[in-house]
This record gives C-alpha cells, sequence and structure tokens, in this order.
C-alpha cells in the first residue's frame, strides 16, 4: 500500500524559468515608437547591463548560490536613469523585489534602528539587514546621495550585511562612488562603505548628453512663477498675489485654516490648510528644521503644495538649500503637484555652495514639474 502511494504521487517539477531575453530593449524601442522616449545609443548600452542582470536573476534563483553582481549607474541629471530603472524593474518577474527612493529608504532604516534600540536590543544594523532581505531579493534606489553624517555611518555597516545575506541593489545616482559625500564630516568612515559597493557592482555611467527633462512641453497653467519687475518690493507683491490668486481659483475662495501633521511622535503646524491643499511659504517648509520624515508625511496628506517666495539662495543658506531638495525629491517621487512663486528662474535658485552639484537635480525635477505629462499625473492622483 505504500509503494503504491508513493508510485501515484505527482512528480513536482520546478517552474520554468520565464524568457526574457532581450526583453528590456524590445520595451525599450517600443517606449521609442511611441514617442514617449527618445533613442538614445548611452541608454541603450545601460540597458544591456540591466538586461543582463535580470537573466543572471532568474537563472541564479533557480539554484545558484552565487549572488548576482549588483549594479550603480551614475550619470548627469534627466539622463534617463530613472526610466531605465523602472523598465527593469517593472520587466523583472520576480516577487522579492522592492523600489524605494533613496530618502523614504534612509527614514525608514532610521526609524527601524530608533525602535529596536528602545527595546535595549543590540546590533539593530545586523537585525535590520536580516529584516530586509527575508522580504526582498532585488532593491532599487532612485537618487542616491549622501548628505548626512548618520547616513553615511550607517551606509557602510548595512549594505556589507545585505551583500553578505545575497541581496541584489541596482543603484541610480548622479555622482560616482568616489565623488558621494565629498567634505562631509568623517568622511574616512565613508570610505569604507565605497570598497564595499564597488567590490559588489559594476559601476556604470550614463553618459547621454541631453537633459530630457528640459525638453518636456510646459503646461498652460502656471506653477512656476517669476516676476519681472525690477522693484524687490514689486516682486514680492506679485509672487504673493500670483500663489494667492491660484488658490482662489483652485478652491473657490474657501477659507484658510490651521492644522497640523504627526510626525515620529510630533506636531508640526501648518499655518494654513484647505481639504488636501497646503498653502505655505518657503520659510514655514524650508527655514525651519524640517526633516525627510516631515516632508514624507507632508506629501501623504496633501495633493497640491502652494509655496510662496522662494528665494535665491547663497552659500550660507546650504541648510535650507538641502530642506527644499529634499522637499522637491519628496514632492515629485509621491506625483504632488507644486505650485509656487520664486525670485528668480529654477536655473539660477542655487549655484554655489555646498550641495550645488547636487542641487542641479532640484533644477531639472522642478522644470519637469512644470509640465504637461506631470501635471496631468499629479491631477489623476488627485481624483
Amino acid at each position: 500500500m505504500l509503494k503504491h502511494f508513493f508510485q501515484q504521487r505527482p512528480t513536482l517539477l520546478p517552474e520554468p524559468i520565464p524568457d526574457v531575453s532581450g526583453l528590456l530593449v524590445e520595451r525599450y524601442r517600443s517606449q521609442v515608437t511611441q514617442k514617449h522616449i527618445q533613442h538614445d545609443p548611452a541608454q541603450i548600452q545601460a540597458l544591456h547591463w540591466l538586461q543582463k542582470l535580470l537573466e543572471e536573476l532568474l537563472v541564479k534563483g533557480a539554484g545558484s548560490q552565487k549572488p548576482c553582481q549588483s549594479l550603480y549607474i551614475y550619470g548627469d541629471v534627466g539622463r534617463g536613469k530613472s526610466m531605465l530603472m523602472a523598465l527593469f524593474y517593472d520587466a523583472c518577474p520576480i516577487t522579492q523585489k522592492r523600489r524605494v527612493h533613496f530618502n523614504t529608504f534612509m527614514q525608514e532604516v532610521h526609524a527601524f534602528i530608533y525602535k529596536w534600540r528602545q527595546q535595549n536590543q543590540t546590533d539593530a544594523i545586523s537585525a535590520l539587514a536580516q529584516n530586509i532581505r527575508t522580504s526582498v531579493r532585488l532593491l532599487c534606489f532612485d537618487e542616491f546621495h549622501v548628505t548626512d553624517i548618520a547616513d553615511a555611518m550607517i551606509l557602510g555597516r548595512l549594505f556589507g550585511k545585505l551583500f553578505e545575506l545575497g541581496l541584489v541593489v541596482v543603484i541610480t545616482s548622479n555622482r560616482h562612488p568616489h565623488d558621494l559625500y565629498q567634505g562631509g564630516l568623517q568622511r574616512e568612515q565613508f570610505l569604507f562603505f565605497i570598497g564595499i559597493l564597488e567590490k559588489a557592482a559594476h559601476i556604470i555611467e550614463l553618459s547621454a548628453d541631453q537633459d530630457y527633462r528640459l525638453s518636456y512641453t510646459s503646461t498652460q497653467q502656471v506653477t512656476y512663477y517669476c516676476p519681472t519687475s525690477a522693484e524687490p518690493s514689486e516682486r514680492i507683491e506679485s509672487m504673493r498675489h500670483f500663489v494667492w490668486q491660484t488658490y482662489r481659483e483652485l478652491s473657490g475662495g474657501a477659507l484658510l485654516e490651521p492644522d497640523f501633521i504627526s510626525v515620529l511622535g510630533r506636531e508640526i503646524k501648518l499655518k494654513a490648510v484647505y481639504k488636501d491643499i497646503l498653502f505655505s511659504s518657503f520659510d514655514e517648509l524650508c527655514a525651519q528644521p524640517l526633516s525627510a520624515a516631515d516632508y514624507l508625511a507632508i506629501a501623504e496628506r496633501f495633493k497640491i503644495v502652494m509655496m510662496v517666495a522662494i528665494p535665491q539662495l547663497s552659500a550660507e543658506k546650504r541648510n535650507e538649500a538641502k530642506r527644499f531638495m529634499t522637499l522637491i525629491d519628496v514632492l515629485y517621487e509621491h506625483s504632488i503637484k507644486l505650485i509656487c512663486s520664486a525670485q528668480v528662474p529654477a536655473q539660477e535658485l542655487y549655484r554655489e555652495g555646498d550641495g550645488a552639484f547636487e542641487f542641479q537635480r532640484t533644477v531639472s525635477r522642478l522644470i519637469e514639474m512644470q509640465s504637461d505629462s506631470y501635471c496631468q499625473r499629479a491631477d489623476t492622483l488627485r481624483k
């Protein structure tokens, strides 16, 4: 009877590996044909690396013990890094994957470490690495950058353990790893992370010539207003009037009221709110000591952020510039509509000072956030 049972038991065969050969280039060419993107040889070259990784993930996931080599793709702003990442991520059929903006990821890291240490546990980094690896095999980071000493000190240990556990990472960044965290405090501790990254990942430069965000068609609705008046007092009044008039058109002149959001046990007071609209100013959002966690909470609460009087920033205002960069990153990542007035065009907001190179990403995103495609996407999410 027992022999008969084993004879009748069906043989469990491994699931067939999907055929993904040439898939990324095929999808890329389809996007070109539909005129969603322009063909670029540099993008095709980077895409071949992503295609190779896609195939290795499936083959090695079928039994190989040797982990796949991660990828780090860097290049100037607007060259298509995030677009290529999206093509790769959407095409990858494995279920244990996650794509996340670096700001969001680091906020989650700090929250985990804080909670772990509150419980009097030791070695929070090892616990975090195990927690991440349990849920994902592939982790994709957009816009990797490091400007914070706390982040710099965590990254080396965390990614060292993640790579040991076999996690595969795909990273996009504006900088080569050697140029990350330049001039930062205790940078020698960050060099450990750079060494780990270069050992675990292929470093690929995307050297496209054009910033494709600059080619977007601007929306008919003005969302970034820069007055032309030569008199400072007139410019200030004009900036306020533009944002206020736009708000009245959106809300029918509804009364703005104060509100607050809760972030990690803190309350952040907001002066003027109506439904899913935040009416604010540069000083309220960027001159105060707010963090990525605060901006993430704002993005989750509001669909439209209206900001009055963004000034031209000097090197002495590097902290304000850093906060503004983080705010724009978060709003962009969450497709929040930004309606603002500024003292100068986006290209002139912050030209010199710590982080001026990274600020080019902010300029590029501000320009894209004025486009028809971005505004339509934001309006769709608002409905």
